[in-house]
């Protein structure tokens, strides 16, 4: 499924230039900002179900080299997306002109040429001043004619990734009158300006100096305070097919258009299904097997073509080249399971780390980059990532749980809810045996056992690092000065809750520091929390957005001959915001340390930042905590 969505429009822009002088900022827009937007107009006209028209002006000053980034131009364009105009120009900071965009400095390359395409008609042009005198002022004018009425826009007047200030950014749409186009605004405090000319109808936003947001750790996802406007069709057409997008089940009678006529499997394809399946008597049976099956015999690649962005290639297809992007594999795995005499469906989802999905009252296909498949099975539903070789049938991810998703029916659509995998769920048990020899180096042997959303980081290591690069991630994890790690292994259990078992072993040099008769160390060398900086004037939330269970068991041995001089105490701490303890027990030359931690998915109001602050560095204390052992004479 495309991974990348373009907005749509058209407008007479007013003509007069503007000043781009840097002095004409406001000082509040500089605070906190690598960038200033200083103007942006954007203007959407609809001509008809089928034709959209954009035209989209920008300028925005680059204060310091953390913000070139919003000096490059890229669009993608295709046989449905065609990009009609582009220019640019480059100012400095007194706002004087100093050159243009010239044609010869221009990229455009096709898709085919990004990493994981096969086919592709998109298209895309880019271009960077490369400007390194700074402030600078780059400025973009470009027209978009979108072929089809399906994914028309979406404003987002300050940037999801790279936060910058804005001085002025306006949004208007101008649609026929009796055409029922459908809007929501998000965190926007003001109001859209409506008027009517003859048959058509416009509304208008702006805003103006929007400060720079200062990034908070733990904040809420950006688009949950980020203003924005959502533009989408009811009646559309989209390639040769019309639909309505009023309501999810419109949408998913669309799709249902798509993909019909694509569920056909070559006859060796369905010889090989039979074969696996027909001794077998349970559904999760059939679709463990058939699963593995499309693993083993299947690739990920992309492929979009014309409206291919949205309907898959038929099962055949993947049948014959074992190979497709999303939508034709999870096709295929749907194919093949209809073959076995299993009920399966087709899912379309937002893909990525703490994604929410969709919202229900507002149907759109800009919520969409990703498609997967589901096997509804009384309340236990099995749901497949079908453009994984490695994850487990029945598990998701981080990528594609605990969100809405919209589940394509026999005659339309539903929106579900993925997986949501909670502190029972997701495991880190760590146990370390290790031996301090007597000039203060250390050997450990390390074994983690991983659970769930937990293991996902190390089940990507396992499945797609080289041995090098996994001795070089392993070298620079633990927070100890000098060591080496090798004997490095894993073992992977597949599962509706998948497991990793990771060994490593780790040796340090001076880990304990040895001088005249004492022994001082830190035994805990592993998990540590980390402090937090102290906010009084905290904006937003703080958001726990995954539940974790954390504990850590550490024997060490030291030399003989030392006892103990001075212990840390044990420490137990439990509040709303989580539980820890951290407890010692010392016997002759033998030391165990047990930390747990224990996390709560939850939110908190910002005003109990600085309470989080002083639980962490309890925690951080804690964890960080000397031992002090003497030569027995």
């Amino acid at each position: 499924m495309k991974k990348y969505f373009i907005l749509f429009y058209f407008m007479p822009f007013s003509l007069l230039a503007q000043n781009y002088n840097v002095k004409l900022i406001p000082d509040s827009l500089l605070k906190n900002a690598n960038a200033v937007l200083r103007y942006e107009e954007e203007h959407v006209e609809i001509k008809a179900i089928d034709k959209a028209v954009k035209k989209h002006k920008w300028a925005i000053t680059i204060l310091n080299e953390n913000a070139d980034v919003n000096a490059y131009y890229e669009q993608f364009y295709s046989s449905l997306t065609e990009l009609n105009d582009l220019s640019g120009n480059l100012y400095d900071a007194d706002g004087n002109y100093l050159r243009r965009i010239k044609k010869k400095d221009i990229t455009d390359v096709t898709s085919n040429e990004e990493e994981g395409y096969l086919m592709s008609d998109y298209r895309e042009k880019r271009f960077s001043f490369s400007h390194k005198i700074y402030p600078y002022t780059v400025e973009f004018v470009d027209e978009i004619t979108k072929v089809g009425l399906f994914d028309i826009a979406w404003w987002w007047p300050v940037d999801t990734k790279g936060f910058y200030s804005v001085q002025q950014s306006i949004f208007k749409v101008d649609f026929p009158s009796d055409y029922n186009l459908r809007i929501k605004a998000f965190n926007l405090k003001v109001k859209p300006v409506i008027s009517s000319v003859g048959n058509t109808t416009s509304y208008k936003w702006e805003v103006n100096n929007l400060v720079a947001i200062e990034p908070e750790y733990l904040q809420p996802p950006v688009n949950e305070f980020l203003p924005s406007v959502l533009i989408a069709p009811s009646k559309f057409s989209f390639g040769k097919t019309t639909g309505d997008l009023s309501t999810w089940d419109g949408y998913g009678k669309f799709q249902l258009d798509l993909n019909k006529g694509r569920y056909e499997l070559t006859e060796s394809v369905k010889q090989d299904v039979h074969k696996l399946t027909d001794h077998l008597k349970l559904v999760e049976e059939k679709v463990n097997v058939l699963y593995d099956y499309l693993q083993k015999n299947t690739r990920y690649i992309s492929i979009q073509l014309g409206i291919g962005g949205w309907q898959p290639l038929p099962a055949k297809f993947v049948s014959e080249k074992k190979y497709g992007d999303c939508k034709a594999l999870s096709n295929f795995m749907v194919s093949i399971l209809k073959e076995a005499g299993v009920k399966a469906n087709y899912v379309i989802i937002k893909s990525g780390r703490y994604q929410k999905g969709i919202h229900e009252d507002f149907p759109s296909p800009f919520y969409f980059d990703h498609v997967i498949s589901c096997v509804p099975n009384g309340k236990d539903t099995i749901w497949l990532e079908c453009t994984s070789q490695t994850e487990s049938a029945g598990y998701c991810s981080y990528f594609t749980g605990n969100r809405k998703a919209l589940m394509i029916t026999d005659d339309g659509a539903k929106v579900v809810t993925t997986p949501h995998y909670t502190v029972k769920d997701n495991h880190s048990i760590v146990n370390i045996t290790a031996i301090i020899h007597d000039e203060g180096n250390m050997t450990a042997d390390i074994h983690t056992h991983l659970t769930a959303l937990q293991q996902d980081d190390a089940s990507n290591i396992f499945n797609f690092k080289t041995q090098k690069q996994k001795e070089e991630y392993w070298n620079s994890v633990l927070d100890l000065p000098t060591y080496k790690a090798s004997n490095i292994s894993y073992t992977e259990k597949k599962g509706r809750i998948p497991q990793i078992e990771e060994q490593v072993t780790i040796n340090a040099e001076n880990f304990a520091l040895i001088t005249g008769k004492r022994l001082f160390m830190y035994p805990n060398f592993y998990t540590k929390q980390r402090k937090l900086t102290p906010n009084t004037s905290r904006k937003f939330d703080i958001d726990f957005k995954e539940g974790f269970t954390q504990i850590d068991s550490i024997l060490i041995r030291i030399p003989k001959g030392y006892k103990p001089e001075s212990l840390p105490k044990d420490v137990s701490i439990n509040n709303k915001y989580g539980s820890y303890s951290i407890k010692y027990m010392v016997k002759d030359t033998t030391i165990q340390l047990i930390r747990t931690k224990i996390q709560e998915e939850n939110r908190f109001p910002a005003v109990e930042y600085e309470a989080i602050c002083k639980y962490f560095e309890q925690m951080n204390k804690a964890d960080n905590a000397k031992m002090v052992f003497v030569k027995e004479e």
